[in-house]
């Protein structure tokens, strides 16, 4: 038979020329099949022990497997060769999923272990061959701007600090567009979901727009708890992805094929981005690694691929158009915090070590701070009770009036104008005795109750009497409010003080009289007698 197989039909014609008797030189013009293969073909039919209806009942399929049987040549020089490689391929496919590894590192060791082995493009063959029996795999046509795959770097930079000679470990975030695979990728500090969910802004803004929905693993920063059916988002993530517009759809657990475009985009990293470093690296700051990255990743996305055009540019023709729209504000990270509200109607910020009131019916009760670097929202059951701005203020209480009960509230306006204010309604005397009685404090507030209780007294006794109690305190020089309590008891306020003067004191042995004081000649030393 030819080594080249021909079409099935001119296999039955030539077999049915046979079998009318036609001879193998007509047959040959007649199907333009040389003699000598025509020959081979009516001889191999004649092995088969089939009729002329047998060969018209079978398919195409089956007449090929008749005439066609697959055959695996090799010769026998080849036979230890590739018995050896066989042997060897599925560790060899294993030792490919490691992060790094490329075809060219484990040829290259195949040959030095036996260098009479098969050549590069054989040694490709047989591997992919191999790794075709394991499973089928599903291409997934990835639309323009529909997700946007995130993922960390196994292996950590280290980045020695200038100053102190630190050496730091730094995670590398990476993200990549499905359709175009545009690649993003970031030096941050941690995997922590504050530096997590900024990179993904990061990441946004990079690629000027916005996916429809953004494809993490199972990290915490990014899903509290994986589920195969349900996973649980982290509250702060959903919360960014929501101020995006965007969704998220996490990777099944234990399942990297579910984002096989970020795992590549990784092991490109290794071979682009890292080999380009000295690891530990000697570099100014995080900021300046991370300029160093871009233009390596500039590079990265401007290089060609397979097809010939590079990331970018299938990127800026394809799929740049189809991302939503940035949000004029950028996200600003929210933070989260269960806590109880205090007895005195506040709650604390423990970050800043601060308190924030609540209206006073919430005392006691479970609320949820949300804050930001510039707000503080507090919610009960998902409602909205209380808002401030933040304040960095250590050991400090920020509070508003209209949260605190009404007896509370009162003593909240207390300070040295509210004093002064009520007391001028009474009095000029009043006003004075008050005003007096502050400044008689080291601290304002030391004098407040003492002023509350004054501006009481004038309710009990009326304005008349607190105003000559005030007027003979002050004559005393007695500023006190145990003074006026005293005055008002034993009725001094009612004696007019000119009439007090003008009373004689009564004459007694022990007066000594004005004249005792006189200086004298027999006692010019004016000493007592």
């Amino acid at each position: 038979m030819s080594n080249k197989p021909i079409i099935m039909s001119k296999i039955r014609q030539i077999i049915r020329c046979h079998c009318q008797g036609i001879g193998s030189k007509r047959t040959s013009s007649m199907t333009g099949v040389s003699r000598n293969v025509v020959k081979n073909y009516i001889r191999h039919f004649a092995t088969l022990g089939l009729t002329l209806q047998d060969l018209e009942n079978k398919s195409d399929h089956d007449l090929q497997e008749l005439f066609f049987p697959p055959q695996i040549k090799i010769s026998l020089p080849d036979v230890e060769r590739y018995q050896h490689l066989q042997n060897k391929l599925p560790d060899i496919a294993k030792a490919m999923r490691q992060k790094g590894m490329t075809l060219e590192i484990q040829w290259l060791k195949y040959i030095n272990e036996y260098p009479n082995g098969y050549s590069r493009t054989s040694f490709y063959n047989y591997l992919v061959a191999y790794k075709r029996k394991g499973g089928a795999t599903m291409h997934i046509d990835h639309k323009a701007g529909d997700k946007m795959f995130v993922d960390f770097c196994g292996d950590k930079l280290h980045l020695v600090d200038i100053q102190t000679g630190e050496i730091r470990d730094l995670e590398v975030f990476v993200s990549i567009l499905g359709c175009s695979q545009h690649t993003y990728v970031e030096a941050t500090r941690s995997q922590t979901k504050e530096d997590f969910i900024e990179c993904c802004r990061h990441s946004f803004e990079y690629f000027g727009g916005v996916t429809k929905a953004i494809v993490p693993d199972n990290l915490k920063s990014a899903v509290t708890k994986s589920s195969k059916y349900e996973p649980i988002i982290n509250e702060t993530f959903a919360s960014f992805a929501e101020h995006y517009n965007t969704v998220i759809l996490p990777a099944r657990a234990y399942k990297p094929k579910d984002k096989a475009l970020v795992e590549n985009a990784v092991r490109l990293v290794y071979q682009r981005i890292y080999t380009a470093f000295k690891n530990p690296i000697i570099c100014e700051s995080l900021e300046k690694l991370n300029e160093a990255i871009k233009v390596l990743l500039d590079a990265h996305n401007n290089a060609p691929l397979k097809q010939g055009d590079s990331r970018r540019k299938i990127f800026e023709e394809e799929e740049r158009h189809t991302l939503l729209a940035l949000p004029s504000i950028p996200y600003e990270l929210r933070k989260f915090k269960m806590c109880t509200v205090m007895k005195n109607g506040h709650v604390a910020l423990h970050e800043d070590r601060h308190y924030y009131s609540v209206p006073y019916d919430f005392i006691g009760k479970k609320i949820k701070i949300s804050y930001n670097s510039g707000a503080v929202d507090i919610y009960y059951n998902y409602k909205l009770i209380a808002t401030h701005i933040r304040n960095y203020r250590r050991n400090r209480y920020t509070t508003n009036e209209q949260h605190m009960a009404s007896k509370h509230r009162f003593m909240a306006e207390w300070n040295p104008e509210f004093f002064i204010t009520r007391a001028k309604e009474i009095s000029t005397e009043v006003t004075v005795f008050i005003e007096r009685l502050l400044e008689s404090k080291s601290h304002p507030e030391q004098g407040y109750k003492a002023c509350n209780g004054v501006l009481n007294l004038a309710k009990r006794v009326g304005t008349l009497r607190i105003t000559g109690a005030c007027k003979r305190a002050l004559e005393y020089e007695a500023i006190y409010y145990y003074m006026l309590e005293d005055i008002l008891k034993k009725g001094l306020d009612k004696i007019d003080p000119e009439e007090e003067s003008n009373r004689l004191t009564p004459a007694h042995r022990n007066v000594r009289g004005k004249s005792y004081y006189q200086k004298s000649n027999k006692n010019p030393n004016n000493q007592l007698l």
